[in-house]
């Protein structure tokens, strides 16, 4: 991710989620030391994007949004895969994420690259619904 990547971004991100992260909270993204924000691109679009923190053993997925024109094409499948990738690299043994209880598709796609669920984070999302929460071991099954 880049700072001309931006604008894009922040489109996928206001479509995508109720309370989108700000252009300031990319933009630390893109400095901060042990992070790898990442985008797809299409044609010369960016058509998604997503943002893993990787510190010692354990990386994040901080963030990760699809345009939703483009869902359901492996896009998202593509970007874990490659923060997969980079976590290993950094030599993170596991990921962690949090998703929405009601999102059905993304703890699918989750459970079949590997997460399972390990906890619950009650009204984690604007004080109202529960965030699953999903590791991955990456030495296990990359």
């Amino acid at each position: 991710m880049i700072e001309d990547d931006l604008d894009a971004v922040m489109a996928i991100e206001a479509a995508s989620y109720s309370t989108p992260w700000k252009h300031e909270h990319f933009r630390d993204e893109m400095t901060a030391r042990y992070s790898w924000p990442l985008v797809a691109v299409e044609e010369g679009s960016v058509v998604g994007y997503l943002c893993l923190m990787s510190l010692f053993e354990e990386a994040q997925i901080l963030n990760v949004a699809v345009s939703p024109s483009r869902r359901g094409s492996g896009i998202a499948r593509m970007l874990l895969r490659e923060a997969f990738r980079l976590a290993l690299e950094q030599g993170a043994e596991k990921v962690a994420l949090e998703v929405r209880a009601s999102n059905n598709a993304a703890i699918t796609l989750y459970r079949q690259l590997g997460f399972t669920s390990v906890g619950i984070r009650a009204r984690y999302y604007e004080s109202v619904e529960d965030a699953i929460l999903m590791e991955k071991f990456l030495k296990e099954n990359p």
